[in-house]
């Protein structure tokens, strides 16, 4: 470990999950933000955190916080990540990595203007299972791959005054669901060369199921689909000429996986064993950075994370989802 000293920033659910996997692998959370002093204070109650600060502001002139996990809804990544690294803390921010390429662009440059890690905290990459996939394909135990495909479907919600569905706070499942075998394509096959959407919106105008068809640099396509109406499998596939890769449900957490030959023979089952929801390994990673005097993710970089924002920016562009803060 490196002695990094965690803030927090907000404190909903995911803020919750993520901090609970830190002190599970035994990191440091020095302090809390909030845009309240009392849910600042209940939350580092919970946790057992020292300070707790009723504004992110106050978080942000803590000096004994070295990095900080921007856990907001998506529309103020943005904002909360540069005033973060202005302020000279590293950040991981949560997933979506912002609301557009735009955005996501002025982070990146505030992150290199600072010359601090700045990470988009797609978790799932960095997360056993996903390890041992990436070191099969680059193996050549798939052969050559050829088809990526992957869900990400949950009954949430048709509430119209749920966030999921409020165009002004970033609703949709793209964003939301979607961005998780959108990303996950991209790390299997690389950035895509041409990309296809469909989608049913919500009444709302948000979108609620949206599907894809991208091509990719080797000639490979992927399909994903995501919806917030409807649960589906969740599982995601990496199909190859020699064999193929089968993530089971829930993929995008700790799971298991089978490689399997044309014929149906298993060759390997791999089975996770991890401690928590497996949140922490992308907290490690940015230590590891860190502590290697690096700014940049290795799994997940910073252009990459700009980039398949750009390819969201696109999705939306062809399924008619525009947010009101666009210009």
């Amino acid at each position: 470990m490196t002695g990094l000293r965690w803030g927090i920033l907000a404190t909903g659910g995911i803020a919750h999950a993520f901090t609970s996997d830190l002190q599970t692998a035994g990191l440091d959370v020095a302090a809390v933000g909030s845009r309240s002093a009392e849910s600042a204070q209940r939350f580092a109650d919970e946790f057992g955190i020292p300070r707790a600060h009723g504004s992110y502001d106050e978080l942000a002139a803590d000096p004994d916080v070295d990095i900080v996990y921007i856990a907001t809804p998506h529309p103020a990544h943005a904002e909360n990540a540069i005033a973060m690294l202005d302020a000279g803390k590293h950040v991981l921010v949560e997933k979506p990595f912002t609301l557009t390429a735009a955005e996501a662009a002025a982070v990146r440059d505030a992150a290199r203007r600072n010359g601090l890690l700045a990470m988009e905290a797609m978790w799932t990459r960095y997360l056993p299972h996903m390890v041992r996939v990436r070191k099969l394909i680059a193996d050549g135990a798939l052969g050559e791959v050829r088809t990526v495909f992957a869900d990400h479907t949950q009954k949430i919600t048709a509430d119209p005054t749920h966030r999921l569905n409020a165009l002004e706070l970033g609703g949709g499942a793209l964003l939301d669901l979607g961005i998780y075998p959108l990303s996950f394509a991209w790390d299997i096959l690389g950035a895509p060369t041409s990309v296809q959407a469909a989608a049913r919106l919500a009444e709302t105008g948000a979108d609620a199921e949206v599907a894809t068809v991208m091509t990719h640099g080797s000639g490979a396509l992927s399909t994903t689909i995501s919806s917030s109406r409807a649960a589906g499998p969740n599982s995601a596939h990496i199909v190859g000429t020699e064999a193929r890769i089968d993530i089971d449900r829930v993929w995008y957490t700790p799971t298991t996986f089978r490689l399997t030959t044309p014929d149906g023979t298993v060759l390997e089952e791999y089975v996770s064993e991890v401690d928590g929801r497996g949140m922490q390994y992308q907290a490690l990673a940015a230590e590891r950075l860190i502590s290697e005097g690096r700014v940049d993710s290795d799994l997940l970089p910073l252009d990459e994370s700009v980039a398949i924002m750009g390819t969201l920016d696109d999705i939306r562009a062809q399924i008619g989802v525009r947010y009101p803060q666009e210009a």
